[in-house]
């Protein structure tokens, strides 16, 4: 189950999940609420799609979907009129949006095992994304959760909040992290590399092979290119980011070249975001030398990644987030915020992958993007742990054997 395949983080391992499954073992149904995005396009041809119905059938019915709760009770029982008809054996609803639809209690007698995932700390995701009903939908989850035979959680921080959030037992929560297809970044990012260069642009750092030690070209003699992926939410922390950049004037140093932040996405935060940054910027649109650009939706986003001398992750919570794997496969170095499951992106201190900052915290965001711009050596030793780190704990295989497992129960 997915709410669309619009391309973020979730869908992009909903995608993931379609393509790797055992057909030996699977046959592969999609339920989509929205049957709608980019990444449509890469499900496999067997995959079976369904969707909630596109129209309503009548202004009453219209009428009536605006009735809180209305919407969602007609959601579940459609789909599960699906589960019966295709005789599905399991469900797998990733996101609680789906939970909701999935473990409704208007189908709890449906016959069928579940595996539910959640991919963020619930006692951040859900008052910040559920503005109405939130006490109401938290305890509807919560029974959804109990009543699941598999609860996987993307990472420990998501685990331990889900179990505090919703009175789970934690030793049902199984962490799975997030995996990442590193063939498959690569392959998409050596695509857009090969018409940047027939088109007589840049290309972006080398990622031939998989071993560590990439040789990180110096920042001192160019331009210094960031990119900053994500839906434009408060969660995202993107304000934060323009903040942080207000204050490097006065920080930076006069031998290092200026930034230009490209800001990737577009949701409802977008325009006052511009209008932040039309405040803090001149009449040129700079800040002491630092530009921002509002690019918009780009998809897939891994070309605008590998082209970047470093990804940027403001953000102030997050589960486990798929942009900085992707940015680990490609090698390009990442400033991100301690938030959530971030944290978790590293093997021990002592062997950091990323320049790190405090969530919510526009100081800290600036200091860690002037020590990225520093430390060339820095950039590389983090560069070389977050390729060790992708092998070892977010390998493909692996995430996608102990899912099958789980699913065949």
């Amino acid at each position: 189950m997915a709410t669309s395949m619009r391309g973020g983080g979730s869908e992009r391992q909903v995608a993931l999940l379609a393509r790797h499954l055992s057909r030996d073992r699977f046959d592969v149904h999609l339920y989509l609420t929205h049957r709608t995005g980019e990444l449509l396009g890469e499900l496999p041809g067997d995959v079976i799609l369904h969707s909630l119905s596109a129209a309503p059938a009548s202004r009453l019915r219209g009428a009536l979907d605006r009735v809180p709760g209305t919407l969602l009770r007609r959601q579940a029982k459609e789909f599960a009129q699906i589960v019966r008809r295709e005789q599905i054996d399991v469900v797998y609803d990733r996101a609680f949006h789906n939970t909701l639809i999935a473990g409704h209690p208007a189908i709890d007698r449906l016959d069928v095992r579940r595996v539910s995932t959640i991919v963020s700390p619930p006692h951040a995701a859900l008052p910040m994304v559920e503005k109405r009903f939130v006490e109401l939908k938290r305890r509807r989850l919560a029974t959804a959760y109990r009543a699941s035979e598999h609860v996987i959680a993307v990472s420990q921080a998501a685990a331990d909040s889900a179990a505090e959030y919703y009175g789970l037992r934690r030793e049902r929560v199984t962490v799975i992290r997030n995996p990442v297809d590193v063939q498959r970044v690569r392959s998409v990012a050596d695509e857009s590399s090969s018409r940047s260069h027939q088109r007589g642009e840049g290309g972006g750092n080398s990622i031939d092979g998989d071993s560590p030690g990439v040789d990180l070209p110096s920042l001192d003699t160019r331009l210094l290119r960031l990119v900053c992926v994500g839906r434009m939410t408060g969660e995202k922390g993107q304000a934060d980011l323009l903040d942080a950049i207000s204050r490097l004037p006065q920080r930076w140093p006069e031998s290092l070249p200026r930034i230009s932040l490209q800001m990737i996405g577009d949701g409802p935060d977008r325009q006052r975001l511009e209008q932040q940054w039309l405040s803090i910027s001149d009449g040129a649109g700079r800040c002491g030398g630092h530009a921002v650009e509002f690019a918009g939706v780009i998809s897939p986003a891994i070309a605008s990644i590998h082209q970047a001398d470093a990804l940027v992750l403001p953000s102030r919570f997050e589960g486990l987030p798929n942009v900085v794997l992707e940015a680990f496969a490609l090698q390009t170095p990442v400033v991100a915020t301690r938030s959530g499951g971030t944290a978790e992106m590293q093997a021990d201190a002592s062997n950091p992958t990323c320049f790190w900052a405090e969530p919510g915290d526009p100081e800290s965001l600036a200091g860690a993007l002037i020590e990225m711009v520093r430390c060339p050596a820095e950039r590389a030793k983090r560069v070389d742990a977050a390729t060790r780190l992708i092998q070892s704990r977010h390998a493909l295989g692996p995430a996608v054997e102990e899912i099958s497992g789980l699913l065949l129960g």
